[in-house]
């Protein structure tokens, strides 16, 4: 199994620090978020991942390289376009996923102590084109309600419960919801997948951290420096 990154985007909102770098290479603890990323899923015994980049993405390549020396990660850079949204930066890898049923997507900004092995046996005991990792957050975004069988049945941008954390497993049809570069996966996909009954939340109680702002960036940091490394599933 491969796993996608999001890796493109501007970072707006951290400002501050991409101006001059790509918001994965925006360091926690000494290290690009994007590294974090990478550690979180290789725990699991998933090497393989797939970087879609964007802007500024040689950068983030070379850095990224320099860290990957000593690893045993086989990492494919995908030049996925500056302007092009997330559902279109994830139809424009398709042809890198070889014959894998399913995969995994992550954005380049979300951290976790998710159990990656579970999410992708929850996806695939329940048969859907997508599951992704439902959270609890005091700062709510892309907002969820789920049933009693934990199908994702509307989102929305008022404050609920749970939130979209991220920490997709997605099966092959996906492809079929993505038209071209225009395509923002959590607007123009996520929502009709809800409608069709294709869109699984694995509900995670535990961590769950992302990295849009400064401040958040901040906590983050004090997180790690202060040894509550709580997203930190590997042992090395």
């Amino acid at each position: 199994m491969k796993v996608v990154i999001l890796a493109g985007g501007y970072g707006t909102r951290l400002a501050e620090e991409t101006k001059i770098k790509p918001k994965p290479l925006v360091q926690i603890g000494g290290k690009p978020i994007i590294w974090h990323i990478i550690k979180i899923y290789s725990h699991y015994g998933i090497k393989d991942f797939v970087i879609c980049l964007g802007y500024k993405g040689e950068i983030l390549k070379k850095e990224l390289e320099k860290l990957s020396i000593t690893q045993n990660w086989n990492i494919k850079y995908i030049n996925t376009g500056i302007k092009t949204m997330t559902g279109g930066r994830i139809k424009r890898i398709k042809q890198y996923l070889d014959n894998d049923k399913y995969f995994c997507l992550s954005y380049g900004d979300g951290l976790s102590d998710v159990n990656i092995n579970k999410v992708i046996k929850f996806h695939i005991k329940n048969k859907k084109i997508a599951t992704l990792t439902a959270v609890k957050y005091k700062n709510p975004k892309g907002i969820l309600s789920i049933n009693k069988k934990n199908n994702v049945t509307r989102l929305k941008e008022k404050p609920l419960e749970h939130i979209n954390g991220g920490f997709f497993v997605l099966s092959r049809g996906i492809f079929k919801f993505l038209k071209n570069d225009r395509t923002i996966f959590e607007n123009d996909c996520l929502p009709i997948l809800s409608k069709k009954k294709q869109l699984m939340a694995y509900i995670h109680r535990g961590f769950w951290g992302c990295m849009d702002t400064l401040r958040e960036k901040k906590e983050l940091n004090k997180l790690w420096n202060s040894n509550k490394k709580l997203w930190k599933v590997w042992n090395e």
